[in-house]
């Protein structure tokens, strides 16, 4: 793990969120699985009230042949309790994508269905992406639309079948099955600060077909509630689909947190036209 530290303010909140994470991993024996399973959620999707970054994909197929794809991804979080959140993504490179932009309104209730728009300048086209491609494709490579915005806990039963010194393996498998082409997933979680860092898909007859696994995680200074504080965040991550032999590495920087987005960024109206704070 890389840590990015500023001077003695930082190196005093380095050693404060390892004696905290510590703590935790004291106490881990005590959590149940839905615990277990919240605070990875938060780590993975919810840290800070907002959040951005530039991340550039290089998927490679079979063959070895590469492409690229590089994007700002901005998200903000819609109230309290890690529940609904909002996600804009702006894409500055190949040339056949620049300008395309990608909208998700995620909703953390299972009556309701995540809202995803995809303006695609080529065409001059708004495209509303049915819930049920969530598990599709996310602009040619091997993450999927659900990896980008993320995957509800609510969407799964959850079992804790191992613990290791280093990790929690928790065993996912959807309520409702004919919506996912996977029958479950394996989740290895850390012990120490709960960041889910691999994810084991399984088809029928314990079938493994695809893992996404963060191959990096820095730990990323911000200011929160007028103090520093520092966020375990994942700046490298692959999916690997070994039906088609095919991988994609995603790798994420000049990351930020509380910014301070307006929430009119993650509207239709700035599909076709995105601020600033999209584009730079």
């Amino acid at each position: 793990m890389t840590t990015t530290t500023g001077g003695i303010l930082c190196s005093v909140a380095c050693f404060l969120i390892l004696f905290a994470a510590a703590g935790e991993a004291a106490k881990a024996e005590d959590l149940t699985v839905h615990e277990i399973v919240r605070k990875a959620n938060h780590m993975a999707s919810y840290q800070g009230r907002d959040a951005k970054g530039r991340v550039r994909m290089v998927i490679t197929d079979k063959q070895g042949r590469t492409r690229e794809r590089v994007f700002n991804m901005l998200r903000r979080d819609d109230g309290e309790g890690d529940k609904d959140q909002k996600s804009f993504a702006y894409f500055h490179a190949p040339a056949d994508v620049r300008k395309m932009v990608y909208v998700v309104h995620k909703r953390a209730a299972l009556e309701k269905d995540d809202d995803r728009w995809l303006y695609m300048p080529s065409l001059d086209l708004v495209k509303r992406i049915a819930a049920s491609d969530k598990r599709t494709s996310f602009v040619g490579s091997d993450f999927l639309y659900e990896d980008i915005s993320g995957r509800s806990p609510a969407e799964d039963l959850h079992e804790l079948i191992e613990t290791t010194p280093d990790h929690f393996v928790i065993k996912n498998v959807p309520r409702k099955p004919k919506e996912v082409e996977f029958e479950y997933y394996i989740a290895h979680v850390d012990r120490k600060t709960f960041m889910p860092v691999r994810m084991e898909y399984f088809k029928t007859g314990d079938r493994l077909y695809r893992i996404i696994e963060a191959r990096k995680i820095e730990e990323i200074q911000a200011r929160e509630d007028g103090g520093a504080v520092l966020y375990p965040t994942v700046t490298e991550s692959v999916a690997r689909d070994h039906e088609y032999g095919s991988h994609t590495v995603m790798t994420f920087s000049d990351i930020k947190y509380n910014i301070g987005f307006d929430e009119d960024i993650f509207t239709e109206r700035y599909l076709r036209r995105p601020p600033r704070d999209a584009m730079r």
